[in-house]
C-alpha cells in the first residue's frame, strides 16, 4: 500500500508538472520569465536532485562493498560479473539494432518527402542552436568526440583504475567509486574475521542510507513535479509535434519496443517470472527515472524497489550500481536513431557498412562515455565522427558537420527522460536475471 501511494503521488506530480509547464510556455509565448524557471529549478534540481545525489557516493560505496562481501568466493564474483557484463552488452546491442531497423524503415529525416521533408531553414536553425551553446561546452564535446572511440574507451579504462578514489568521489565520478569499492570488497572478504568489523560498519552505513532514501522518497512527488514543469516550460510540448515529429515518434517507438517486448522477453526466458508483475513492483523507480532524467539519481529508489520486488540483495547491491553507470540501453538506441536521422536530414546515404559501424560504435561509446560531461552528446559525436571517417574513404561522398547535432538539441531533454526510464528498466531486469542465476544464500 505504501508503494502504491508513493507511485500514485509521483504520477500525479508528473501529470501536474507537465500541465503547469505547458501552461507557462503558452502564457508567455515560449519566453517563460527566469523567476519561474529558477523557482522550479531550485525545488527540483537543487533540493530534490541534490538530496538524491548527496547520498549516492555513500550508498554506492556501502552497497557494492556489502554486495561483493556477500558473494564471498572470488570465482563466484567473477561469474556474477561475467553474466552482468554479458547482459549489458547483449541488451544494448539489441537496442541499437532495433533503433537502426526502425529509423531505416521510417526514414524520419529523408528530405525526399518520405520522412518529414526537412528544409534548409530547419537545418540552418539547428546549426544556429549548436552555435548558441557555450564555447566551453562545444570545445569539450568536439575535443572528446574528435578523440574517437579510442578516447572514450581510454576514459573508461582510466575510471576503472582510479588513482584517487576520494578525488573521484568529490568530482562525482561514480565508476571509479564502484571500481574501488569492488576491489576493497574483495579484500575485505579475503580478510575473514579480521576485517569483519569493517564489513559490519558498511552494513550499518547501508542501512542508515536506505532509511534516508525512505525519507527523501517522500519528497519525490514535489521534486518530480518541479522537474517536469521546468523541462516542459523551457521548450513546450508542441516541440514534439513540429518538423521533428517523425523523429520523435521513431525514438519513442524504438524505446517502447525495447522496453515492452525485448526486455520482458529476456526476463521471462531467463527467469519465467511475469514481466508485468515485476514492472508493477518497479513503478516507483521508473516514474522517478522519467521525472529526474538521471539513472544515477534514481539509483536509491531503484535499489529499494528491486529488493521489494524480489531481487536478491547481492544483485541489487552489485548489479544495479554498476548498471546505473554503464548500462544504457535507451541511450544506445537513441544515439543510433539520432545519428542515422541526422545523416538522412542532410541527404547523405548510409550503406550497410556504415550501419554496422553505427551499431558497434554506439554500443561501445555508450559505455566508454560514462562519466564524461554531456555524455549523450559526446557519444553521438563519437559515432558521427566514426561514420564520417568511413564515408571520407568513398570518393564524392559528403560528410556530416558536427553542428548538425544542434537540430535535435531543443527536444533532447524530453527524449532523455524517456530513454533514462528504459535505462533503469534494463538495469532492473538485469538484477532480476542475476537473482535467478545467483540467489542469496539465505534465499
Amino acid at each position: 500500500m505504501k508503494d502504491f501511494k508513493i507511485t500514485l503521488w509521483i504520477l500525479v506530480g508528473l501529470v501536474a508538472g507537465g500541465i503547469l509547464g505547458e501552461a507557462l510556455y503558452q502564457i508567455y509565448d515560449g519566453q517563460v520569465p527566469g523567476g519561474w524557471l529558477s523557482g522550479l529549478s531550485v525545488v527540483g534540481n537543487t533540493v530534490f536532485m541534490g538530496l538524491l545525489k548527496m547520498i549516492l557516493v555513500p550508498l554506492i560505496t556501502a552497497s557494492v562493498i556489502v554486495g561483493v562481501n556477500a558473494i564471498g568466493d572470488p570465482n563466484k564474483l567473477g561469474r556474477v560479473g561475467g553474466w552482468t557484463v554479458t547482459y549489458y552488452f547483449g541488451t544494448m546491442l539489441v537496442a541499437v539494432i532495433t533503433g537502426l531497423i526502425l529509423v531505416s524503415l521510417i526514414a524520419p529525416g529523408d528530405p525526399s518527402g518520405q520522412g518529414t521533408g526537412l528544409g534548409l531553414d530547419v537545418l540552418s536553425s539547428g546549426e544556429q542552436a549548436y552555435a548558441a551553446e557555450s564555447g566551453e561546452k562545444r570545445a569539450r564535446v568536439e575535443a572528446t568526440g574528435a578523440s574517437g572511440l579510442g578516447g572514450a574507451l581510454m576514459n573508461l579504462i582510466g575510471q576503472l583504475i582510479p588513482s584517487n578514489p576520494l578525488g573521484a568521489a568529490a568530482d562525482f565520478k561514480l565508476l571509479p567509486v564502484i571500481a574501488f569499492s569492488i576491489i576493497l570488497g574483495i579484500s575485505l572478504a579475503a580478510g575473514g574475521e579480521k576485517t569483519r568489523p569493517v564489513v559490519v560498519f558498511f552494513e550499518a552505513l547501508l542501512d542508515a542510507v536506505m532509511r534516508l532514501v525512505d525519507w527523501i522518497l517522500r519528497l519525490a512527488p514535489i521534486g518530480v513535479f518541479a522537474l517536469v514543469a521546468w523541462s516542459v516550460a523551457r521548450i513546450g510540448l508542441g516541440s514534439l509535434f513540429g518538423p521533428l515529429a517523425a523523429y520523435v515518434a521513431t525514438v519513442i517507438g524504438g524505446l517502447l519496443v525495447h522496453a515492452l517486448i525485448t526486455l520482458p522477453l529476456v526476463l521471462w526466458l531467463f527467469t519465467r517470472y511475469s514481466p508485468w508483475r515485476f514492472a508493477v513492483g518497479m513503478r516507483p523507480a521508473l516514474l522517478t527515472a522519467f521525472g529526474t532524467d538521471s539513472s544515477s539519481a534514481t539509483l536509491p529508489v531503484t535499489m529499494e524497489a528491486a529488493e521489494a520486488s524480489g531481487c536478491s540483495r547481492r544483485a541489487s547491491r552489485f548489479v544495479l550500481p554498476l548498471g546505473a553507470t554503464i548500462n544504457m540501453d535507451g541511450t544506445a538506441l537513441y544515439e543510433a536513431v539520432a545519428v542515422v536521422f541526422l545523416f538522412q536530414a542532410y541527404g547523405i546515404d548510409l550503406g550497410t557498412t556504415e550501419l554496422i559501424l553505427i551499431a558497434v560504435t554506439a554500443t561501445l561509446a555508450a559505455i566508454g562515455a560514462a562519466g564524461i560531461p554531456s555524455a549523450g552528446l559526446v557519444t553521438m559525436v563519437i559515432v558521427v565522427e566514426a561514420v564520417n571517417s568511413s564515408l571520407a574513404a568513398l570518393p564524392g561522398t559528403s560528410t556530416l558537420p558536427i553542428a548538425a547535432v544542434g537540430l535535435i538539441l531543443g527536444i533532447d531533454r524530453l527524449l532523455d527522460m524517456c530513454r533514462t526510464t528504459v535505462n533503469v528498466w534494463g538495469d532492473a531486469v538485469g538484477a532480476r536475471i542475476i537473482t535467478r542465476l545467483t540467489p542469496d544464500q539465505a534465499g
